[in-house]
């Protein structure tokens, strides 16, 4: 995943936002009743032959050339009207950061909605001017607005089904037209925003989902609560403090509202971490390809469908089966495609048996593991996909598996004993046990892992068919509590070993440089924006910090991307959690804001960079 500049702190966002916004809408007028099944209404791009392409885009708006980049279904089909999914880049960020999904690449293009959507939307990853959201004069609006007209004259687009979505500076952007632009877009989904691109109107009802981290030391989680809270009110829905997770839990809580107008929902996705879209679960990591962030919004986007969806999605390949053993069996199959407009939702998966054919299991993924087979029997069985309007696909050819013999074996294996760790470093341990014994065979082990020396959850974590397995990827000064149990061939599982606790190292040792760049100056402030770190030394560095003076009669502003401390006029800036690690000669960046004298043009000098 890309390491993301944050948006400024509200503070900034209130010098930016010095004009108020306007700019003219597409729809202005209140719909009375929009539900979630709105018929759908198809644009003027509907059955041309389209000339845009995938790729980025030119256009005059305001009169600035501005720029997006467009992502056309593959199986494009100018008869279909498809989804709108607009995906806004953070402080910092540009469009090709939304597009490619960075490090975690296509898992997380467009916040991982891309994947999940399957070829059933157009998305536009539009650039920031100054690589912000400002918003001066409502100029970014207009920008959407002129994006829409563009892109629907010549593609077929279900005018009731656009959606938009960002991060940091980005969901302020969201936000923004959640307040200006409710008649034109359907939902929209603010990943640790606040109000800094504006709100104008802000009192017409649309479905809203808010994700946002407690511990978010950019932007509060109570500017999030401020945000949605607007939408609790516009659209009627009954006022509460809905749950959050406990702070060190490293888990999320989502929340739906209750009594909400029919059609216009709002969610809550509260989870302990910091200022990030892609949180995982059991861990501080930020990865687009892991988070769980990615389903439950576009679960929020494809909950609206429109009612003229009765086209059903393409058969599925024939399965392939795999890993069958006495009680389960792996099936993987090609995917299909849905052009129907609703989304290809997911497949069921039936056993061949007469008349009727029982359901066997669902799947949301092109590959599903049946579990509680019974063994030695054989199983015939086929798959189905189905679309978010509720169409089924055709039978998928069947495949016939057997299920293996447990010849009788009930017993499990016993528990591994001796369960040790070795060589932990600050991003990982090795385990090594005792092999535990079966009266038929042990097929394999099962790793446990807890966060904390104390509560929290054991979750599988990988499985070795051998009696050791490297643990990777923790987090530096962090406790793991771990256990292992071993498996047999029938799927009988051995009672857990006894419990190992790790804590993984500190800092690195290293080295590091702080290079500052003027992002813009006026006469009374400035923007240093970017400080760029590199990591100057042979071995990776697992945080940082710079120091640097600030001239006498300035004043620090506001932050992002670092946690930053004064005394006097020494700043000091520390890494947090997404940006801190570095292999060697990477580099990341933060930045800052000042005010100054009026005249006064020094600028910081004395930037230092240590690692540890």
């Amino acid at each position: 995943m890309i390491r993301r500049k944050s948006v400024l702190a509200a503070v900034i966002a209130a010098v930016l936002l010095a004009v108020a916004p306007g700019g003219t809408a597409l729809g202005s007028s209140e719909t009375t009743s929009r539900a979630a099944s709105a018929a759908a209404a198809a644009t003027p791009g509907c059955g041309k032959t389209p000339t845009l392409r995938s790729g980025t885009h030119t256009i005059q708006s305001s009169g600035q050339t501005r720029s997006f980049i467009l992502r056309i279904p593959d199986n494009y089909d100018n008869t279909n009207p498809y989804r709108l999914i607009f995906g806004f880049h953070w402080l910092g960020g540009t469009a090709n950061d939304v597009d490619s999904g960075g490090s975690s690449g296509y898992t997380w293009s467009y916040y991982g909605l891309r994947q999940l959507a399957n070829n059933t939307a157009i998305f536009v990853a539009p650039q920031g001017l100054n690589n912000g959201w400002a918003n001066s004069g409502g100029q970014d609006l207009t920008f959407v607005d002129d994006m829409i007209s563009l892109i629907e004259a010549d593609l077929c687009v279900d005018t009731t089904q656009r959606f938009a979505g960002g991060f940091s500076y980005g969901g302020g952007m969201s936000y923004a037209l959640a307040c200006a632009r409710a008649t034109v877009f359907r939902a929209v989904a603010v990943y640790a925003g606040a109000q800094l691109s504006g709100c104008s109107g802000g009192t017409q009802p649309i479905a809203y989902i808010g994700l946002h981290g407690l511990r978010d030391n950019v932007l509060n989680i109570s500017q999030g609560r401020s945000l949605r809270d607007t939408f609790v009110r516009n659209n009627g829905c009954t006022p509460q403090n809905p749950p959050e997770p406990a702070q060190g839990s490293l888990t999320h809580v989502v929340t739906a509202y209750s009594g909400c107008r029919s059609g216009y929902p709002v969610v809550w996705a509260a989870f302990d971490g910091g200022h990030t879209p892609g949180p995982v679960d059991g861990s501080t990591a930020d990865d687009g390809a892991r988070t769980w962030t990615k389903a439950v919004v576009w679960d929020f986007f494809n909950q609206f469908q429109s009612t003229d969806d009765t086209t059903p999605p393409t058969s599925p390949g024939t399965p392939a089966v795999s890993n069958v053993t006495a009680t389960s069996a792996t099936l993987t199959w090609t995917a299909s495609t849905d052009q129907g407009g609703s989304g290809l939702a997911g497949y069921n998966v039936y056993r061949e048996q007469g008349a009727t054919d029982p359901l066997l299991g669902q799947s949301t993924t092109n590959s599903i593991t049946l579990t509680g087979l019974t063994a030695d029997t054989e199983y015939q069985v086929y798959v189905r996909a189905r679309d978010g309007a509720g169409n089924l696909s055709a039978n998928s050819a069947s495949v016939t598996f057997t299920t293996t013999s447990t010849g009788g074996d009930t017993t499990p294996p016993t528990a591994p004993s001796g369960l040790t760790a070795s060589g932990t470093t600050a991003d990982g341990t090795n385990l090594s046990w005792a092999a535990s014994t079966d009266d038929v065979g042990v097929a394999g082990y099962d790793i446990l892992r807890a966060p904390g020396a104390t509560g929290g959850t054991f979750a599988q974590v990988g499985t070795s068919a051998t009696t050791s397995y490297s643990d990777t990827g923790l987090t530096p000064s962090t406790t793991y509590r771990y256990q292992v149990r071993a498996r047999d061939a029938a799927g009988n599982l051995s009672p857990v070993s006894d419990t190992v606790q790790v804590t993984t190292s500190g800092t690195s040792t290293g080295a590091c440089s702080a290079t500052p760049t003027v992002q813009t100056q006026w006469g009374t402030g400035y923007v240093i924006q970017p400080l760029t770190i590199t990591n100057t030394s042979t071995s990776t560095i697992t945080d940082w910090t710079v120091a640097f003076t600030l001239p006498a009669g300035h004043t620090l502003t506001g932050s992002w991307n670092a946690t930053i401390t004064t005394s006097g006029q020494t700043v000091t800036a520390r890494s947090v959690s997404f940006n801190g690690t570095l292999a060697p000669g990477a580099t990341t960046s933060f930045g800052f804001q000042a005010t100054r004298p009026d005249g006064d043009t020094a600028l910081p000098s004395g930037y230092t960079c240590t690692s540890g």
